[in-house]
């Protein structure tokens, strides 16, 4: 997941909207100069502006993990620790252990919470997972790479709560990344304030009746005890579903773009080659979600998330990378012809949730003939993973629009061995 992360944050590093991103922080904000950027040798920001701008980044092209419940939960936690690594003192670095738990912890209390509520479940309404939980996962995996006392720690979470929460309604917008931006950095800062004794409602996380805590977010929500410590543990991770995605979009445009490349398949055999002039019509069976459910995107935000555009990209190129979303190929007028064949259908038994949901291409041709391809489990998702030869490809081919071979090796290894580093700044620093 790590490696994962700093492939898509460092491609990130190259887009519009990290572009902005930085020039903020650079122009704005007087930076101590101490937490490096994505793709950026030689640039230092504060740590919570590196950690911001990062995010952004590796939520830029809608590239990061994705896990079930429905979250991306890479991408909020792992730049507040790399920025957090290279603020502290010489002789209190973390090692790549410390790293390693911080890391975990951050993800644990982001599933915790998204557990604790059956509306968490399905493909979001009203907030964006990340900026929710992802804020309070990174005040916990400040809190404890910066070994926070219990208290502290609480009043981190606490403060975080108050950070947390951005609509979906900028969802397909270049304002979405930085929801994911925003939730890594304000948890940083969260863990910073409380480490300065500011304070918190402690029971923020409860389900107190009358009173919104955590409960603002969530319309049903039922928090657990977690185990005292000393008592025995289980991490979520050890059993919690993560989805890697092998193209630059939407989760669910995954789906889409395997049932298309099975049915484009179909047709070649049927008719010697993709010939868009024999369709009549292309019907999409997939769940009600508006906010992916994009018939004419105009722009590369709105086309990662549209299910009409990643299945008429599949259906003419046999592929969807990253030049898909470039505005000329957003623009061609075959992909425009196409698009204007599409209907969309939404099965009942097609729900709005990563783990049961599928995708369906059906071409109606002119000769009367119909041909349909259809995904439940696309490439990457957790019930069927990309493989490490999958991952270490797209890490190498992400990160080499910003780094030399021999730096992306040097990654690689680095974060193969991180729990013996002595210092895990040592990973920040070879960005």
């Amino acid at each position: 997941m790590i490696l994962d992360s700093l492939g898509v944050g460092l491609v990130g590093s190259t887009t519009r909207v990290f572009d902005i991103a930085l020039r903020y922080c650079r122009e704005l904000y007087p930076s101590v100069a101490v937490s490096s950027v994505y793709g950026k040798p030689g640039v230092k920001l504060s740590p919570t502006l590196a950690a911001f701008t990062n995010g952004v980044a590796t939520h830029s092209m809608d590239f990061d993990d994705t896990w079930h419940p429905a979250t991306h939960p890479s991408g909020a936690v792992l730049p507040a620790l790399l920025a957090a690594s290279q603020m502290l003192p010489p002789n209190t670095k973390p090692n790549g252990l410390d790293f390693l738990l911080a890391f975990n912890v951050g993800l644990e209390v982001q599933g915790r919470l998204m557990h604790f509520s059956t509306e968490a479940h399905d493909i979001p309404k009203r907030f964006h997972p990340p900026s929710v939980v992802g804020t309070l996962g990174s005040a916990a995996a400040a809190a404890k790479l910066l070994s926070l006392s219990s208290a502290q720690c609480c009043h981190a979470l606490g403060i975080a709560a108050s950070l947390a929460g951005a609509p979906m309604a900028n969802a397909a917008t270049q304002a979405k990344p930085l929801h994911v931006g925003n939730a890594t950095r304000l948890g940083l800062e969260a863990a910073l304030l409380a480490a300065r004794g500011m304070e918190a409602n402690p029971l923020i996380l409860d389900d107190i009746p009358g009173c919104s805590g955590f409960s603002a977010f969530y319309s049903v929500y039922q928090p657990k005890p977690l185990p005292a410590p000393g008592q025995h543990h289980e991490f979520l991770l050890e059993k919690q579903d993560i989805a890697f995605k092998r193209f630059p979009a939407h989760l669910g445009m995954h789906w889409v773009v395997d049932a298309a490349l099975s049915v484009r398949n179909l047709f070649i055999n049927y008719a010697g080659s993709f010939s868009p002039s024999l369709i009549r019509r292309i019907v999409l069976k997939i769940p009600v979600s508006k906010y992916i459910n994009r018939p004419f995107p105009s722009s590369e935000h709105q086309a990662r998330h549209s299910f009409q555009f990643n299945a008429c990209a599949a259906l003419l190129d046999g592929e969807v990378g990253l030049g898909s979303f470039s505005e000329s190929s957003i623009q061609r007028q075959e992909l425009r012809e196409l698009l204007d064949k599409v209907v969309v259908e939404h099965p009942e038994d097609n729900v709005a949730n990563f783990d049961k949901m599928y995708g369906e291409v059906a071409l109606l041709l002119h000769t009367g003939d119909v041909l349909t391809g259809k995904c439940d489990t696309f490439y990457g998702h957790w019930r069927k993973p990309l493989s490490k030869e999958s991952l270490l490809k797209k890490f190498r081919s992400n990160a080499s629009h910003v780094l030399p071979e021999e730096k992306i090796e040097a990654i690689i290894a680095l974060v193969d061995n991180l729990e013996d580093l002595s210092d895990s700044s040592q990973l920040a620093c070879s960005l």
